[in-house]
């Protein structure tokens, strides 16, 4: 078994307003944390990996279709692998939560930039 602590991890702003970090990664899946700022947004993309994640506080609106869709604190997601998706935090204070994609993300863009 494999611990990641928070000293193991640092939080890179892959756009403004819009902090990652890249937690424990296995063979078939990865976690990732995310803190979004009040007025940040994390703009249109894609991605192989399916995606699962949970807010853990504040509220993220997901943009998928042109539709936006709420979650809040305490809910949970899946997007797709393929799926183009956006989100933004309306709120005033930040959004925290965690994703967990299959198959692992390990080198994602915003490591690399």
């Amino acid at each position: 078994m494999e611990i990641v602590t928070e000293a193991d991890v640092e939080a890179v702003e892959a756009v403004p307003g819009v902090f990652l970090t890249a937690e424990a990664a296995g063979e078939r899946t990865s976690v990732q944390g995310f803190t979004v700022e009040p007025g940040a947004e994390i703009p249109e993309h894609r991605h192989d990996h399916e995606q699962a994640g949970m807010v853990t506080a504040g509220m993220l609106t997901f943009l998928i279709d042109d539709e936006e869709r709420p979650v809040s604190a305490g809910e949970s997601y899946v997007i797709p692998g393929d799926e183009p998706h956006a989100a933004v935090n309306h709120g005033d204070v930040p959004v925290e939560g965690y994703d967990v994609f299959s198959p692992p993300r390990l080198d994602p863009d915003w490591m690399t930039e």
